[in-house]
C-alpha cells in the first residue's frame, strides 16, 4: 500500500508526494515538525503540515533569497537571517567572500537539530566559523538590534503560528532600524495565486518605510502554486542597478547574473499587486 503525503495549500487545492518513510515526527514546542522521505523530492522538511524544503529543489529558494540582496549591496560584511534554521541560506550567504559574519535567528531549535541530521547538505554550513547561531525569537532579536546587519533575510514560515509577527508592519520598521544607513532585506512573501492580498499589504508597508521596494520571482515546485515571491526592501541600493563589475563568480543552481534582473520582470497580474 503507498503512504502519501498531502498539503492542503487551500480549501479545495493541494500537491501531494509519495513517502518512502517517516524519519521523525515532533510536536515542538512552537510547532508540529515532521522529517520525510519522498520517492521524488528526497528529505522532505514539514512545519504545520506545510512544506518547507526538499532536498531536490530547495537551491531554488536559498539561492534566491540570499544572492539577489547580497549582489545588490556592495560590500556585504555583517548579515542576519531570521527563521532558516534548515540552515539553506546560510550556505549560500557564506559564498559572498566579503561576509565576515552571518547571524541565523531560528525560534525552533528542533528544527536546526534535525536538518543537520536529515538535510546535511542543506544545514552542513551552519557550523561554519563565521556563522553565529542563536536559537532565539527573530523579532525580539530585531527589536534590540540597531544600525547592525548590512543584509537583512527573513526566512519564514507562512504567516501563521510562530511567524505571524514577521509580517507586520511593525517588523519592517524594526528592520530598517537594525540595518545600518545603507541596508537592504529580503522576506519571502508568499504566492501571487493564493496569497495576493498578503503581497499587497507586504508591498504597501515596506513601501512606506524603504526607498527602494521591489518584488521578484522563483519557480519552487514544492510550494503552493509553484511560483514564489520575494519582497526587497532598500535604503540606497537597487536591485536593477547593480552594475556588471559586481557580479562573481558563485557554485549555483539557479541564480545567474541575468537572472538577477530577469526575476523582477513579472507577469501583469502579479505586477499589479505591487501598484
Amino acid at each position: 500500500m503507498s503512504i502519501w503525503y498531502t498539503e492542503k495549500q487551500t480549501e479545495n487545492f493541494g500537491i501531494t508526494a509519495k513517502i518512502n518513510k517517516t524519519h521523525h515526527t515532533e510536536k515542538t514546542e512552537f510547532q508540529d515538525l515532521a522529517m520525510l522521505e519522498t520517492k521524488e523530492w528526497g528529505n522532505m522538511l514539514t512545519l504545520d503540515d506545510m512544506v518547507m524544503t526538499t532536498e531536490r529543489d530547495e537551491f531554488v529558494y536559498h539561492e534566491m533569497v540570499a544572492h539577489v540582496p547580497l549582489f545588490t549591496h556592495p560590500n556585504p560584511k555583517h548579515v542576519l537571517v531570521v527563521g532558516g534554521g534548515d540552515g539553506g541560506v546560510i550556505r549560500e550567504v557564506l559564498k559572498h567572500p566579503s561576509v565576515e559574519k552571518a547571524t541565523l535567528v531560528e525560534i525552533d531549535g528542533k528544527v536546526i537539530e534535525y536538518s543537520k541530521q536529515y538535510l546535511p547538505s542543506i544545514a552542513g554550513a551552519l557550523d561554519d566559523p563565521r556563522v553565529d547561531v542563536k536559537v532565539d525569537d527573530g523579532f525580539m532579536h530585531i527589536a534590540k538590534s540597531e544600525g547592525a546587519y548590512d543584509v537583512i533575510m527573513v526566512d519564514s514560515t507562512e504567516p501563521v503560528g510562530p511567524a505571524v509577527n514577521l509580517f507586520t508592519k511593525g517588523f519592517y520598521s524594526g528592520i530598517s532600524n537594525a540595518l545600518k544607513e545603507d541596508g537592504i532585506f529580503v522576506a519571502q512573501t508568499d504566492n501571487p495565486w493564493f496569497k495576493a492580498d498578503l503581497i499587497q499589504q507586504v508591498m504597501g508597508d515596506v513601501r512606506e518605510i524603504f526607498p527602494v521596494t521591489r518584488l521578484y520571482t522563483a519557480n519552487i515546485p514544492t510550494y503552493p502554486s509553484g511560483l514564489w515571491t520575494f519582497t526587497i526592501g532598500s535604503k540606497t541600493y537597487d536591485p536593477l542597478e547593480v552594475s556588471e563589475e559586481r557580479f562573481h563568480e558563485i557554485d549555483t543552481n539557479y541564480y545567474t547574473k541575468e537572472l538577477h534582473k530577469a526575476a523582477f520582470v513579472l507577469p501583469k497580474f502579479v505586477q499589479d499587486l505591487t501598484k
